[in-house]
């Protein structure tokens, strides 16, 4: 992976407008991970893309996370501030292969979620319908005591065995930030997803630079690739002056 330079951020940027926040980051890491075919990123399982859609970001932006969450018990709007090193879980060895849940008499193989098979989610579907469709794309094989049956056949307490044992093999795929309000004292969890955070971020970086590189093009006559060549305190510098 490698960090990227300005204008391939504006790039993935301007590509990426209008695509779903998979799609986003499939683009992100496709960009960066060049040693990895486009198939190949699309296969890493959802923790694994978004581990490295975390070092992709510090490498843009830096590990301090500034977020705001809201009190769902008084209402108050909260600052606070991460470190992505705290919101990184290690590589677990068995994401990488097939795994295996059991409940009962039943014994389900199963692989962990790509962004493959979130792209195949359908968004006007209730999270439910969803979420049983993603479990039986990742069911491989399923058997009732020594009978092999379907995935449609795999009851529902079987099937929430094996999201419980993929939550336990991907932790990053579902990152939950621990709060608590400093006003009511109540303690809740709120999700973090690192895809719509990096391109919140990525949308403001955008929209700021463009506006730097119109000033600075308006008031010396440079093209958009000679002000993106300057550093960003160069380009501070610059606009300093025209402020004046």
């Amino acid at each position: 992976m490698h960090a990227l330079l300005p204008n391939e951020l504006l790039e993935v940027w301007e590509r990426g407008a209008g695509l779903s926040a998979t799609e986003r980051a499939l683009l992100l890491l496709g960009a960066a991970y060049t040693e990895l075919t486009p198939r190949q990123i699309a296969e890493l399982s959802v923790g694994q893309r978004d581990r490295q859609l975390l070092a992709l970001r510090e490498q843009t932006f830096g590990p301090r996370l500034d977020s705001v969450a809201t009190c769902p018990s008084c209402a108050l709007y909260l600052e606070f501030r991460l470190d992505a090193a705290d919101i990184c879980s290690a590589p677990r060895k068995e994401a990488d292969g097939p795994l295996e849940a059991t409940h009962a008499e039943y014994s389900v193989q199963f692989r962990l979620p790509n962004s493959i098979d979130l792209a195949s989610l359908d968004p006007a579907a209730d999270l439910e319908t969803n979420r049983q469709h993603l479990l039986q794309h990742c069911v491989i094989a399923a058997r009732r005591a020594n009978t092999e049956i379907t995935k449609a056949e795999v009851p529902a307490e079987v099937s929430n065995a094996i999201a419980q044992r993929m939550a336990a093999a991907d932790p990053q795929a579902d990152v939950q930030l621990a709060l608590v309000c400093p006003h009511c004292q109540n303690t809740w969890q709120t999700a973090f997803d690192i895809v719509s955070y990096f391109w919140s971020e990525i949308h403001a970086w955008a929209t700021r630079l463009l506006r730097e590189v119109h000033s600075l093009a308006s008031a010396y006559g440079w093209r958009e690739a000679e002000v993106l060549a300057l550093s960003p305190w160069r380009r501070q510098a610059y606009l300093e002056l025209i402020e004046a």
